[in-house]
Protein backbone atom coordinates (compact mmCIF):
# COMPACT_ATOMS: atom_id res chain seq x y z
CA UNK A 1 0.00 0.00 0.00
CA UNK A 2 0.91 3.12 -0.99
CA UNK A 3 1.48 5.61 1.57
CA UNK A 4 -0.32 8.39 1.54
CA UNK A 5 1.70 11.67 0.94
CA UNK A 6 0.76 14.44 3.56
CA UNK A 7 0.18 17.57 3.11
CA UNK A 8 3.01 20.03 3.38
CA UNK A 9 1.71 21.93 6.36
CA UNK A 10 0.71 25.56 5.75
CA UNK A 11 3.24 28.83 7.12
CA UNK A 12 1.95 29.75 10.49
CA UNK A 13 -0.29 32.69 10.39
CA UNK A 14 0.97 36.47 11.40
CA UNK A 15 -0.58 34.88 14.67
CA UNK A 16 -2.49 37.48 16.66
CA UNK A 17 -2.99 40.85 16.55
CA UNK A 18 -0.88 43.83 18.57
CA UNK A 19 -3.03 45.35 21.17
CA UNK A 20 -4.22 48.57 20.07
CA UNK A 21 -1.71 51.54 21.75
CA UNK A 22 -2.90 53.04 24.39
CA UNK A 23 -4.80 56.68 23.66
CA UNK A 24 -2.31 58.98 24.56
CA UNK A 25 -3.00 60.94 27.78
CA UNK A 26 -3.78 64.94 27.67
CA UNK A 27 -2.79 67.36 29.98
CA UNK A 28 -4.06 67.64 33.06
CA UNK A 29 -6.54 70.82 34.33
CA UNK A 30 -5.04 73.46 36.19
CA UNK A 31 -8.59 75.34 36.80
CA UNK A 32 -7.54 78.52 34.80
CA UNK A 33 -9.38 77.66 31.70
CA UNK A 34 -6.69 75.71 29.97
CA UNK A 35 -4.57 72.43 30.20
CA UNK A 36 -1.00 72.49 31.55
CA UNK A 37 1.49 72.44 28.83
CA UNK A 38 4.74 70.46 28.45
CA UNK A 39 7.73 72.37 28.23
CA UNK A 40 9.23 73.59 24.70
CA UNK A 41 12.07 70.99 24.70
CA UNK A 42 9.54 67.96 24.90
CA UNK A 43 6.87 69.42 22.47
CA UNK A 44 10.17 69.54 19.91
CA UNK A 45 11.65 65.95 20.97
CA UNK A 46 8.08 64.62 20.36
CA UNK A 47 7.53 66.52 17.13
CA UNK A 48 10.86 64.60 15.63
CA UNK A 49 10.01 61.13 16.98
CA UNK A 50 6.41 61.63 15.62
CA UNK A 51 7.56 62.04 12.05
CA UNK A 52 11.52 59.80 12.30
CA UNK A 53 9.46 56.46 13.76
CA UNK A 54 5.63 56.59 11.96
CA UNK A 55 5.92 52.81 11.93
CA UNK A 56 5.88 52.58 15.63
CA UNK A 57 2.46 53.78 15.10
CA UNK A 58 2.84 56.24 18.11
CA UNK A 59 -0.05 58.93 17.49
CA UNK A 60 1.75 62.73 17.36
CA UNK A 61 1.21 64.91 20.56
CA UNK A 62 -1.33 67.00 20.15
CA UNK A 63 -0.29 70.92 20.39
CA UNK A 64 -1.00 72.42 23.73
CA UNK A 65 -3.64 75.30 23.95
CA UNK A 66 -1.89 78.12 25.85
CA UNK A 67 -3.25 80.25 28.49
CA UNK A 68 -4.29 83.90 27.18
CA UNK A 69 -2.49 86.55 29.07
CA UNK A 70 -3.49 88.08 32.37
CA UNK A 71 -5.82 90.83 31.76
CA UNK A 72 -4.72 94.34 33.04
CA UNK A 73 -5.99 95.39 36.19
CA UNK A 74 -9.08 98.21 36.55
CA UNK A 75 -8.91 101.69 36.17
CA UNK A 76 -8.49 103.55 39.36
CA UNK A 77 -12.31 104.80 40.69
CA UNK A 78 -13.78 108.28 39.39
CA UNK A 79 -13.63 109.64 43.10
CA UNK A 80 -9.50 109.35 43.19
CA UNK A 81 -9.43 111.32 39.69
CA UNK A 82 -11.60 113.73 40.95
CA UNK A 83 -9.94 113.94 44.40
CA UNK A 84 -6.32 114.45 42.25
CA UNK A 85 -8.23 116.75 39.91
CA UNK A 86 -9.71 119.40 43.09
CA UNK A 87 -6.03 119.09 44.86
CA UNK A 88 -4.50 120.48 41.05
CA UNK A 89 -2.26 117.07 41.09
CA UNK A 90 -3.17 115.20 37.94
CA UNK A 91 -0.12 116.66 35.36
CA UNK A 92 0.03 116.10 31.67
CA UNK A 93 2.44 113.70 32.13
CA UNK A 94 0.87 111.11 34.58
CA UNK A 95 -1.71 110.11 31.38
CA UNK A 96 -1.40 110.18 27.92
CA UNK A 97 -3.74 112.50 25.92
CA UNK A 98 -4.44 113.38 22.82
CA UNK A 99 -2.61 116.91 21.77
CA UNK A 100 -5.87 119.10 21.10
CA UNK A 101 -8.00 117.49 23.94
CA UNK A 102 -7.33 121.01 26.65
CA UNK A 103 -8.94 119.51 29.87
CA UNK A 104 -5.56 119.99 31.54
CA UNK A 105 -5.44 123.28 31.05
CA UNK A 106 -9.13 123.92 32.15
CA UNK A 107 -8.27 122.12 35.65
CA UNK A 108 -5.02 124.43 35.26
CA UNK A 109 -6.60 127.63 35.25
CA UNK A 110 -9.59 126.40 37.96
CA UNK A 111 -6.78 125.97 40.14
CA UNK A 112 -4.94 129.17 39.53
CA UNK A 113 -8.33 130.72 40.06
CA UNK A 114 -9.38 129.07 43.68
CA UNK A 115 -5.45 128.45 45.17
CA UNK A 116 -5.69 131.97 46.75
CA UNK A 117 -9.45 131.62 48.22
CA UNK A 118 -10.44 131.55 51.60
CA UNK A 119 -13.54 129.76 52.93
CA UNK A 120 -13.62 131.66 56.01
CA UNK A 121 -13.23 135.12 53.86
CA UNK A 122 -17.10 137.34 52.98
CA UNK A 123 -17.30 136.83 49.67
CA UNK A 124 -15.94 133.17 48.93
CA UNK A 125 -18.95 131.64 47.89
CA UNK A 126 -19.22 133.82 44.99
CA UNK A 127 -15.91 133.81 44.10
CA UNK A 128 -15.44 130.19 44.00
CA UNK A 129 -18.61 129.89 41.70
CA UNK A 130 -17.21 132.20 39.32
CA UNK A 131 -14.52 130.35 39.05
CA UNK A 132 -16.52 127.09 38.47
CA UNK A 133 -18.64 128.57 35.59
CA UNK A 134 -15.51 129.62 33.85
CA UNK A 135 -14.15 126.17 34.49
CA UNK A 136 -17.43 124.19 32.99
CA UNK A 137 -17.30 126.53 30.06
CA UNK A 138 -13.51 125.79 29.19
CA UNK A 139 -14.62 122.06 29.19
CA UNK A 140 -17.56 122.56 27.38
CA UNK A 141 -15.52 124.39 24.30
CA UNK A 142 -13.35 121.09 24.11
CA UNK A 143 -15.48 118.39 24.84
CA UNK A 144 -15.49 117.11 21.18
CA UNK A 145 -12.03 116.99 21.08
CA UNK A 146 -11.88 114.88 24.67
CA UNK A 147 -14.39 112.51 23.82
CA UNK A 148 -13.36 109.18 25.69
CA UNK A 149 -11.11 110.78 27.84
CA UNK A 150 -11.57 109.54 31.33
CA UNK A 151 -9.83 112.65 32.92
CA UNK A 152 -12.34 114.57 31.00
CA UNK A 153 -15.20 113.14 32.03
CA UNK A 154 -14.23 113.12 35.76
CA UNK A 155 -13.54 116.79 35.83
CA UNK A 156 -17.28 117.58 34.02
CA UNK A 157 -18.38 115.41 36.86
CA UNK A 158 -16.97 117.19 39.58
CA UNK A 159 -17.84 120.38 38.34
CA UNK A 160 -21.07 119.26 38.59
CA UNK A 161 -21.12 118.18 42.48
CA UNK A 162 -19.26 120.95 43.61
CA UNK A 163 -21.83 123.78 41.76
CA UNK A 164 -24.69 121.84 43.79
CA UNK A 165 -22.75 121.57 47.35
CA UNK A 166 -21.88 125.83 46.58
CA UNK A 167 -25.71 126.39 45.76
CA UNK A 168 -23.65 127.69 42.61
CA UNK A 169 -26.22 129.07 39.50
CA UNK A 170 -25.04 128.08 35.78
CA UNK A 171 -25.80 131.51 34.71
CA UNK A 172 -23.83 134.29 36.23
CA UNK A 173 -20.33 136.34 35.76
CA UNK A 174 -17.71 133.92 35.41
CA UNK A 175 -13.94 134.60 36.23
CA UNK A 176 -11.30 135.28 33.23
CA UNK A 177 -7.57 133.33 34.15
CA UNK A 178 -5.98 136.62 33.41
CA UNK A 179 -5.39 138.48 36.72
CA UNK A 180 -5.31 142.03 35.02
CA UNK A 181 -8.69 141.72 34.12
CA UNK A 182 -10.26 140.26 37.37
CA UNK A 183 -8.52 142.97 38.95
CA UNK A 184 -11.20 144.82 41.31
CA UNK A 185 -9.98 147.91 43.86
CA UNK A 186 -13.06 147.34 45.71
CA UNK A 187 -12.46 143.81 46.70
CA UNK A 188 -9.61 143.07 48.68
CA UNK A 189 -10.07 139.62 48.67
CA UNK A 190 -9.85 139.31 44.99
CA UNK A 191 -7.00 141.88 44.38
CA UNK A 192 -5.21 140.55 47.11
CA UNK A 193 -5.36 136.81 46.18
CA UNK A 194 -4.28 138.02 42.05
CA UNK A 195 -1.09 139.79 43.62
CA UNK A 196 -0.10 137.01 45.76
CA UNK A 197 -0.82 134.83 42.70
CA UNK A 198 1.39 136.72 40.33
CA UNK A 199 4.36 136.32 43.43
CA UNK A 200 3.75 140.58 43.70
CA UNK A 201 3.64 139.89 47.32
CA UNK A 202 5.77 137.33 49.46
CA UNK A 203 3.83 137.24 52.43
CA UNK A 204 0.66 135.13 52.10
CA UNK A 205 -2.62 136.72 53.00
CA UNK A 206 -3.12 136.62 56.86
CA UNK A 207 -6.05 137.88 58.75
CA UNK A 208 -6.45 138.81 62.10
CA UNK A 209 -9.53 138.36 65.31
CA UNK A 210 -10.01 141.37 68.07
CA UNK A 211 -13.02 140.89 70.84
CA UNK A 212 -13.97 142.24 73.29
CA UNK A 213 -16.81 141.13 75.62
CA UNK A 214 -17.71 140.79 79.57
CA UNK A 215 -16.25 143.49 82.70
CA UNK A 216 -14.45 143.72 79.57
CA UNK A 217 -12.39 141.07 78.20
CA UNK A 218 -10.13 141.63 75.38
CA UNK A 219 -8.58 139.21 72.84
CA UNK A 220 -6.08 140.83 71.24
CA UNK A 221 -4.80 140.66 67.46
CA UNK A 222 -2.27 138.54 68.67
CA UNK A 223 -4.44 136.48 70.88
CA UNK A 224 -3.11 137.88 74.21
CA UNK A 225 -6.34 137.69 76.36
CA UNK A 226 -6.67 140.34 79.13
CA UNK A 227 -9.22 141.77 81.44
CA UNK A 228 -8.84 145.07 82.16
CA UNK A 229 -11.08 148.13 83.96
CA UNK A 230 -10.71 151.31 81.21
CA UNK A 231 -13.17 152.97 82.08
CA UNK A 232 -14.47 155.91 79.44
CA UNK A 233 -13.81 155.91 75.90
CA UNK A 234 -10.62 154.21 74.59
CA UNK A 235 -9.74 152.83 71.24
CA UNK A 236 -9.33 149.86 69.92
CA UNK A 237 -8.47 149.75 66.47
CA UNK A 238 -6.75 153.00 64.69
CA UNK A 239 -5.20 152.21 61.56
CA UNK A 240 -5.24 153.88 57.85
CA UNK A 241 -8.59 152.33 57.13
CA UNK A 242 -10.75 152.08 60.32
CA UNK A 243 -11.25 153.49 63.80
CA UNK A 244 -13.07 151.65 66.39
CA UNK A 245 -13.77 153.22 69.70
CA UNK A 246 -15.36 151.49 72.80
CA UNK A 247 -16.71 153.31 75.77
CA UNK A 248 -17.23 151.47 79.00
CA UNK A 249 -18.89 152.00 82.18
CA UNK A 250 -18.89 151.01 86.08
CA UNK A 251 -20.76 147.16 86.33
CA UNK A 252 -21.47 147.55 90.26
CA UNK A 253 -20.75 150.32 92.37
CA UNK A 254 -17.75 150.48 94.12
CA UNK A 255 -16.51 148.10 91.62
CA UNK A 256 -13.74 148.44 89.04
CA UNK A 257 -15.09 146.32 86.46
CA UNK A 258 -16.73 148.16 83.88
CA UNK A 259 -18.83 146.36 80.58
CA UNK A 260 -19.20 148.60 77.09
CA UNK A 261 -22.31 150.58 76.13
CA UNK A 262 -21.26 152.54 72.83
CA UNK A 263 -19.61 151.18 69.99
CA UNK A 264 -18.34 154.24 67.27
CA UNK A 265 -16.80 152.61 63.64
CA UNK A 266 -15.26 154.45 61.49
CA UNK A 267 -15.02 153.16 57.98
CA UNK A 268 -12.75 155.54 56.46
CA UNK A 269 -12.95 156.89 53.19
CA UNK A 270 -11.29 154.72 49.99
CA UNK A 271 -10.84 156.17 46.66
CA UNK A 272 -13.50 154.71 44.52
CA UNK A 273 -15.04 152.16 47.05
CA UNK A 274 -16.76 154.03 49.51
CA UNK A 275 -17.19 157.53 51.15
CA UNK A 276 -16.47 157.83 54.95
CA UNK A 277 -19.23 155.73 56.80
CA UNK A 278 -19.89 156.13 60.48
CA UNK A 279 -21.57 153.53 62.75
CA UNK A 280 -22.85 154.35 66.18
CA UNK A 281 -24.66 151.83 68.69
CA UNK A 282 -25.28 152.77 72.16
CA UNK A 283 -27.45 150.43 74.96
CA UNK A 284 -31.04 149.89 73.84
CA UNK A 285 -30.12 150.92 70.57
CA UNK A 286 -28.28 149.45 68.07
CA UNK A 287 -29.21 150.52 64.47
CA UNK A 288 -29.34 148.57 61.40
CA UNK A 289 -27.47 151.64 59.02
CA UNK A 290 -24.89 154.11 59.02
CA UNK A 291 -25.60 157.79 60.86
CA UNK A 292 -26.24 159.19 57.61
CA UNK A 293 -29.21 156.65 57.57
CA UNK A 294 -27.36 155.01 54.51
CA UNK A 295 -27.15 150.95 54.86
CA UNK A 296 -24.11 150.79 52.65
CA UNK A 297 -21.08 152.35 50.47
CA UNK A 298 -19.82 152.37 47.02
CA UNK A 299 -21.88 151.79 43.44
CA UNK A 300 -23.18 149.29 41.85
CA UNK A 301 -25.01 146.11 42.67
CA UNK A 302 -21.77 145.03 44.71
CA UNK A 303 -21.51 147.25 47.42
CA UNK A 304 -18.37 147.58 49.15
CA UNK A 305 -19.62 148.35 52.59
CA UNK A 306 -23.06 147.01 53.70
CA UNK A 307 -24.75 146.53 57.17
CA UNK A 308 -26.42 143.32 57.88
CA UNK A 309 -29.54 142.82 60.87
CA UNK A 310 -28.94 139.35 61.86
CA UNK A 311 -31.75 139.87 64.93
CA UNK A 312 -33.68 143.19 65.28
CA UNK A 313 -32.45 145.61 67.80
CA UNK A 314 -29.41 142.77 69.48
CA UNK A 315 -27.24 141.54 66.36
CA UNK A 316 -25.67 143.44 63.25
CA UNK A 317 -22.73 142.46 61.26
CA UNK A 318 -20.39 145.44 58.90
CA UNK A 319 -18.76 143.81 55.82
CA UNK A 320 -16.08 145.77 53.86
CA UNK A 321 -15.57 143.92 51.01
CA UNK A 322 -12.45 147.05 49.87
CA UNK A 323 -10.60 146.26 53.28
CA UNK A 324 -11.89 142.31 53.20
CA UNK A 325 -12.90 143.56 56.91
CA UNK A 326 -15.85 141.80 58.77
CA UNK A 327 -17.31 143.49 62.38
CA UNK A 328 -20.09 141.66 64.36
CA UNK A 329 -21.82 143.74 67.07
CA UNK A 330 -24.23 142.52 70.08
CA UNK A 331 -26.31 143.85 72.78
CA UNK A 332 -26.79 140.98 75.63
CA UNK A 333 -28.32 142.21 78.44
CA UNK A 334 -27.33 146.06 79.21
CA UNK A 335 -24.25 145.85 77.57
CA UNK A 336 -22.54 145.48 74.21
CA UNK A 337 -19.82 143.05 72.42
CA UNK A 338 -17.84 143.59 69.75
CA UNK A 339 -15.45 141.54 67.24
CA UNK A 340 -13.68 142.38 64.12
CA UNK A 341 -11.66 140.09 61.49
CA UNK A 342 -8.69 142.38 59.75
CA UNK A 343 -6.53 141.21 57.07
CA UNK A 344 -2.95 142.04 58.79
CA UNK A 345 -1.28 144.21 56.34
CA UNK A 346 -4.07 146.67 57.04
CA UNK A 347 -4.50 145.79 60.41
CA UNK A 348 -0.72 146.94 61.05
CA UNK A 349 -0.82 150.10 58.72
CA UNK A 350 -1.03 152.88 61.40
CA UNK A 351 1.27 155.93 62.21
CA UNK A 352 3.56 155.84 65.26
CA UNK A 353 1.12 158.46 66.83
CA UNK A 354 -1.69 155.70 66.66
CA UNK A 355 -0.17 153.73 68.79
CA UNK A 356 -2.49 153.69 71.47
CA UNK A 357 -4.97 150.30 70.42
CA UNK A 358 -6.34 147.72 72.24
CA UNK A 359 -6.53 145.40 69.81
CA UNK A 360 -3.02 145.99 68.46
CA UNK A 361 -1.22 146.15 71.89
CA UNK A 362 -3.39 145.42 74.63
CA UNK A 363 -4.56 147.35 77.82
CA UNK A 364 -2.28 149.29 79.50
CA UNK A 365 -0.49 147.61 82.47
CA UNK A 366 -2.52 150.17 84.87
CA UNK A 367 -5.71 149.28 83.26
CA UNK A 368 -5.54 145.38 84.00
CA UNK A 369 -6.87 143.32 86.55
CA UNK A 370 -6.36 140.19 85.56
CA UNK A 371 -2.38 138.36 86.35
CA UNK A 372 -0.38 140.25 83.64
CA UNK A 373 -1.28 137.15 81.47
CA UNK A 374 -4.57 137.36 80.84
CA UNK A 375 -5.25 134.82 83.69
CA UNK A 376 -7.95 136.64 86.23
CA UNK A 377 -7.96 133.03 87.81
CA UNK A 378 -4.34 132.74 89.36
CA UNK A 379 -3.72 136.51 90.61
CA UNK A 380 -0.56 136.10 92.65
CA UNK A 381 0.86 137.97 94.99
CA UNK A 382 -2.12 139.13 96.92
CA UNK A 383 -3.71 137.65 99.93
CA UNK A 384 -7.56 137.08 100.25
CA UNK A 385 -8.87 140.48 101.96
CA UNK A 386 -11.45 140.60 104.99
CA UNK A 387 -14.55 141.21 102.98
CA UNK A 388 -18.08 140.37 103.08
CA UNK A 389 -18.31 137.64 100.45
CA UNK A 390 -22.16 138.84 99.78
CA UNK A 391 -20.44 141.95 98.57
CA UNK A 392 -18.18 139.73 96.43
CA UNK A 393 -20.67 137.67 94.53
CA UNK A 394 -24.49 139.05 94.51
CA UNK A 395 -26.30 135.94 94.04
CA UNK A 396 -24.02 133.42 93.22
CA UNK A 397 -21.53 131.54 94.63
CA UNK A 398 -18.22 129.90 93.40
CA UNK A 399 -20.08 126.39 92.84
CA UNK A 400 -23.36 128.01 91.25
CA UNK A 401 -21.58 129.90 88.55
CA UNK A 402 -18.84 127.42 87.88
CA UNK A 403 -22.53 124.67 87.09
CA UNK A 404 -24.11 128.07 85.65
CA UNK A 405 -21.14 128.75 82.95
CA UNK A 406 -21.03 125.31 82.22
CA UNK A 407 -23.82 124.05 80.94
CA UNK A 408 -23.48 127.26 78.01
CA UNK A 409 -19.43 126.22 77.84
CA UNK A 410 -18.52 122.96 78.43
CA UNK A 411 -15.20 123.33 77.24
CA UNK A 412 -13.53 125.23 80.57
CA UNK A 413 -11.07 127.44 78.64
CA UNK A 414 -10.48 131.11 79.36
CA UNK A 415 -14.28 132.10 78.09
CA UNK A 416 -15.84 129.82 80.76
CA UNK A 417 -12.91 131.13 83.00
CA UNK A 418 -14.54 134.83 82.26
CA UNK A 419 -17.78 133.62 82.40
CA UNK A 420 -16.95 132.87 86.34
CA UNK A 421 -15.58 135.90 87.03
CA UNK A 422 -18.35 138.32 85.32
CA UNK A 423 -21.19 135.92 86.88
CA UNK A 424 -19.31 136.49 90.43
CA UNK A 425 -18.83 140.30 90.15
CA UNK A 426 -22.30 141.21 89.14
CA UNK A 427 -24.81 138.75 89.39
CA UNK A 428 -25.91 139.27 85.93
CA UNK A 429 -26.50 135.79 84.31
CA UNK A 430 -26.78 137.56 80.72
CA UNK A 431 -23.12 137.81 81.01
CA UNK A 432 -23.19 134.15 80.62
CA UNK A 433 -24.69 134.51 76.92
CA UNK A 434 -22.35 137.06 76.42
CA UNK A 435 -19.50 134.83 77.14
CA UNK A 436 -21.32 132.51 74.98
CA UNK A 437 -21.30 134.40 72.01
CA UNK A 438 -18.02 135.44 72.27
CA UNK A 439 -16.69 132.11 72.00
CA UNK A 440 -19.14 132.06 68.79
CA UNK A 441 -17.87 135.11 67.33
CA UNK A 442 -14.43 133.43 67.84
CA UNK A 443 -15.53 130.09 66.06
CA UNK A 444 -17.12 132.56 62.79
CA UNK A 445 -14.01 135.13 62.49
CA UNK A 446 -10.63 133.41 63.68
CA UNK A 447 -8.93 131.89 60.92
CA UNK A 448 -7.13 129.52 62.78
CA UNK A 449 -8.97 126.88 64.32
CA UNK A 450 -6.12 125.42 66.36
CA UNK A 451 -5.64 128.89 68.36
CA UNK A 452 -9.66 129.59 68.99
CA UNK A 453 -9.64 127.99 72.55
CA UNK A 454 -7.16 129.66 75.53
CA UNK A 455 -6.73 127.88 78.10
CA UNK A 456 -5.49 129.39 81.43
CA UNK A 457 -2.84 127.08 82.42
CA UNK A 458 0.18 128.24 80.13
CA UNK A 459 -2.08 130.35 77.35
CA UNK A 460 -2.19 127.30 75.03
CA UNK A 461 -2.53 123.97 77.00
CA UNK A 462 -5.30 123.00 79.02
CA UNK A 463 -5.45 122.87 82.90
CA UNK A 464 -3.77 120.09 84.94
CA UNK A 465 -6.44 117.61 86.73
CA UNK A 466 -4.96 119.26 90.39
CA UNK A 467 -5.68 123.18 89.24
CA UNK A 468 -9.76 123.20 89.94
CA UNK A 469 -8.74 124.49 93.59
CA UNK A 470 -6.18 126.87 92.35
CA UNK A 471 -8.25 128.48 89.70
CA UNK A 472 -11.05 128.70 92.87
CA UNK A 473 -8.50 131.06 95.38
CA UNK A 474 -7.61 132.73 92.58
CA UNK A 475 -11.01 133.88 91.20
CA UNK A 476 -11.90 134.67 94.87
CA UNK A 477 -8.75 136.92 94.97
CA UNK A 478 -9.63 138.51 91.56
CA UNK A 479 -12.89 139.32 92.52
CA UNK A 480 -12.39 140.77 95.53
CA UNK A 481 -9.50 142.93 94.22
CA UNK A 482 -12.16 144.58 92.35
CA UNK A 483 -14.12 145.98 95.25
CA UNK A 484 -10.85 147.25 96.59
Amino acid sequence: MMRKKRKRAEPPGPGPAPPPSPEPTRPAWTGMGCRAAPSCAANASASANASANAAARAEPRRRPRLCPPPLAPPPPPLLLLLLLLSLGLLHAGDCQQPAQCRIQKCTTDFVSLTSHLNSAIDGFDSEFCKALRAYAGCTQRTSKACRGNLVYHSAVLGISDLMSQRNCSKDGPTSSTNPEVTHDPCNYHSHAGAREHRGGDQNPLNYLFCGLFGDPHLRTFKDHFQTCKVEGAWPLIDNNYLSVQVTNVPVVPGSSATATNKITIIFKAHRECTDQKVYQAVTDDLPAAFVDGSTSGGDGDAKSLRIVERESGRYVEMHARYIGTTVFVRQLGRYLTLAIRMPEDLAMSYEESQDLQLCVNGCPLSERIDDGQGQVSAILGHTLPRTPLAQAWPGYTLETANAHCHEKMPVKDIYFQSCVFDLLTTGDANFTVAAHSALEDVEALHPRKERWHIFPSSGHRAPRAGSHLSVGLGLTCSILIVFL
